[in-house]
Parts: C-alpha cells; sequence; structure tokens
C-alpha cells in the first residue's frame, strides 16, 4: 500500500515522500506504521511517541479524504487504501505566531 510522507520527515529521514509498505492482515494505522517503522527505523519516533505508541501532536492521518487521526489505531482503514488505489496521507500540522 501507499503512504505519503511530510516533506519536512521525508527530508529528514532521507525518504521519497511516497513510500510502499506491505502489511500483514488487517490493513490498520497500527499495522501501517508498524510496517512503516520495521522498513524504515529512522522514522521510528517522530510520528507517534515511541513509548505510548500515539500519534504525535502535530502528525495527522488521511485517507479517502477524511480524517483518520482521532480513530482507534486498530480500526481498518478503507478498502481502496488497502489495495492501494488511495494513499494515507500523514501530514505535518504547522502552528506558530
Amino acid at each position: 500500500m501507499r503512504v505519503e510522507l511530510p516533506s519536512g520527515l521525508s527530508v529528514v529521514a532521507g525518504l521519497p515522500r511516497d513510500v510502499v509498505v506491505a502489511v500483514d492482515g488487517a490493513v490498520t494505522l497500527a499495522a501501517v506504521l508498524d510496517a512503516l517503522e520495521a522498513a524504515h527505523p529512522v522514522l521510528r519516533g517522530m510520528i507517534r511517541d515511541g513509548t505510548t505508541q500515539r500519534r504525535r501532536k502535530f502528525i495527522r492521518f488521511f485517507a479517502c479524504q477524511r480524517d483518520f487521526s482521532h480513530h482507534p489505531l486498530d480500526e481498518p482503514l478503507p478498502e481502496a487504501v488497502a489495495r492501494g488505489d488511495e494513499v494515507l496521507l500523514i501530514v505535518a500540522a504547522i502552528a506558530g505566531g
């Protein structure tokens, strides 16, 4: 399946913005993030907290024009994402004054 990383994160990690990961079993956010971190260990701790496994505050997840940021990590993602027809977007929010 396809994942699009935020440009800042891809630069820091030395990865392209678009990455492909293989997920065994149900395609959930947790499974995708596990596969992404296993394939690219430099991402560990950047998208979710290394201890709690919770999403970092300024990271959001979008798929099929829906915000999955506050959904349970074990909830299945849309079938179009699982098939690779749609991309899972990992978006870094920006704040400041």
